[in-house]
């Protein structure tokens, strides 16, 4: 058998959990954002499906092209965000975590009594438009802006917020209009990840994007560490491989994710990815070589 005939079985048998790689990386990558500011919001996976069914039905009810699809799957998130952001980032800590899942369970309810979404059939029969190149480019673009704005004035003004919120806003810095722009943020990303979602698994359902799928998007932020871009993205290609490498246990999948949270949060605060440990580690380890 040639190469060209095993790849073909591979990327047939293999590539929704490649696809997977990228979404899922978007989404980890979108809850950073919040959590770089300081936000704990659980609302991302109810962002995902807004923008999943907004891509999708325009792709299936207008002919409008792909790119235009899924800038709008990012778009009307990004809106509800701000709608909503506005009373609701008065909150913080578990507060703020409670309304942002409650607001996720009114888009779950929502979408399964509209017609137009299908009710609880969700949509099927969406066109399969997203290709490998297409994940790869926006996940880069996503990691580009991420990087810009971590360096720049709003970077730093969302590190001041998440340290002190209080010394932030005695040094003249915006609180409710960065955490905004947070909440916005990531809410665009999970979006533009919903519509790229839709585009490759033919089938979208108001379940997709439950109190699960909530968790699931925080524990690869958090498993991978919330404190580098590289950290979220590390957490989400584990964590898509695992139930593949445990198919067997797929029943407890979310039970193995909450274990590994607690376990992460008790014994890698800063995630499997902390520049700082590996850099402590790696000068113990210079000190002991030097005294040998």
């Amino acid at each position: 058998m040639g190469f060209m005939e095993w790849w073909d079985g591979f990327w047939s048998t293999y590539n929704t959990v490649i696809f997977s790689f990228g979404v899922n990386a978007m989404l980890a990558l979108s809850i950073y954002v919040t959590l770089s500011c300081g936000l704990l919001s659980l609302a991302n996976a109810a962002f995902m499906g807004i923008g999943a069914y907004t891509a999708a039905l325009i792709s299936m009810q207008t002919g409008l092209p792909f790119p235009l699809a899924l800038a709008a799957g990012g778009a009307l998130p990004a809106l509800v965000a701000l709608i909503i952001g506005i009373p609701t980032l008065r909150l913080s800590g578990v507060y703020l975590a409670m309304a942002t899942l409650g607001f996720g369970e009114v888009v779950r309810v929502v979408v399964l009594n509209l017609d137009i979404t299908g009710g609880p059939l969700g949509l099927n029969g969406i066109p399969l438009t997203t290709e490998w190149w297409h994940i790869v480019l926006l996940l880069a673009l996503t990691l580009y802006l991420l990087a810009r704005i971590r360096r720049s004035k709003i970077g730093r003004a969302f590190e001041a917020i998440k340290e002190d919120e209080v010394a932030a806003r005695l040094m003249g810095i915006n609180v409710a209009g960065y955490k905004l722009l947070a909440f916005v943020i990531g809410a665009a990303i999970a979006g533009v990840a919903g519509g790229l979602n839709a585009h490759y698994t033919f089938t979208i359902g108001p379940g997709n994007y439950a109190f699960e799928n909530a968790v699931d998007i925080l524990t690869m932020a958090v498993f991978g560490g919330s404190s580098t871009l590289i950290g979220p993205t590390i957490g989400a290609i584990v964590l898509t491989l695992l139930p593949e490498a445990l198919r067997d246990f797929n029943h407890y999948r979310l039970a193995v994710n909450g274990l590994i949270l607690v376990l992460v949060i008790l014994y890698l605060p800063k995630g499997i990815w902390d520049p700082r440990r590996m850099r402590a580690f790696l000068q113990r380890k210079r000190r002991t070589a030097g005294v040998n």
